[in-house]
């Protein structure tokens, strides 16, 4: 089983720049799209042989995510069930046979970090629970944009971005906290090594030089690492300042 994460950047230019084809050239058998961008009143895309899912937020053209999957869900849940963080569109959870998985777009703290101490007080100790808590029925995957590069190795300039957002310590600590639960980095099982972003600026042509950071995961309960057989990013793929991110288990 293939599952992918990729944060589109609006899913609307996404589908300009290949989104679909890409879809069916990689095959997976589920996609998680974070940073939707939906208009007003929704859309579809009826990709063939997919179920499609979304969560879009209440203000259009902002954030959301959508899942599309070959497998129907046994259940598919939106939101965290908690009115301050349930505008914005940002979990989907589906209940799979063996595991449950959850798509997350994580919340910004924003260039002036306004947005900080609502992420690290409130965001992140809620989302922690809501996926230990569905850890207690199964295993849990949980994958997207979580806009924190965790390690030193997960940026290309750590030393520059000590104080800026997706780099500060207490972002940096409550992906400390995920990790301290017992869920896996799945990246960093197959490879420690630096060099590895997931987004680049699209200023002074950051991807083309690899000035990037790895912001984008999927993660997963340590009951499934015997599944695990491959993680990788796909930085070579276009169409969003974002590149996809995935998996594959085994049956």
């Amino acid at each position: 089983m293939q599952i992918i994460s990729w944060n589109v950047n609006g899913i609307r230019a996404a589908l300009k720049k290949g989104f679909v084809d890409f879809v069916q050239k990689q095959n997976p058998d589920i996609i998680c799209v974070g940073e939707t961008k939906a208009p007003a009143g929704g859309m579809t895309i009826e990709i063939e042989g997919y179920h499609e899912y979304w969560n879009n937020a209440v203000r259009p053209g902002y954030s959301g995510t959508a899942i599309f999957s070959k497998i129907k869900p046994k259940t598919v849940n939106n939101d965290l069930g908690i009115s301050k963080h349930d505008q914005e569109g940002r979990v989907i959870t589906a209940e799979y046979e063996k595991f449950y998985l959850v798509n997350v777009y994580v919340p910004n703290s924003k260039r002036a970090l306004e947005r900080l101490p609502y992420r690290e007080k409130e965001w992140d100790v809620d989302f922690l629970k809501h996926v230990k808590k569905l850890e207690k029925k199964k295993p849990v995957i949980f994958c997207g944009d979580l806009n924190v590069a965790h390690k030193e190795i997960d940026l290309k300039n750590p030393k520059g971005n000590e104080k800026n957002h997706g780099f500060t310590p207490q972002e940096r600590k409550g992906f400390d906290n995920i990790v301290s639960a017992g869920f896996i980095d799945t990246f960093r099982e197959f490879n420690k090594d630096g060099g590895h972003y997931t987004w680049w600026s699209p200023m002074n042509k950051c991807r083309a030089r690899n000035i990037g950071w790895r912001i984008d995961y999927v993660c997963m309960s340590e009951k499934l690492k015997a599944k695990l057989k491959k993680a990788f990013i796909l930085n070579d793929v276009m169409g969003s300042d974002h590149c996809p991110v995935g998996i594959e288990l085994s049956n």
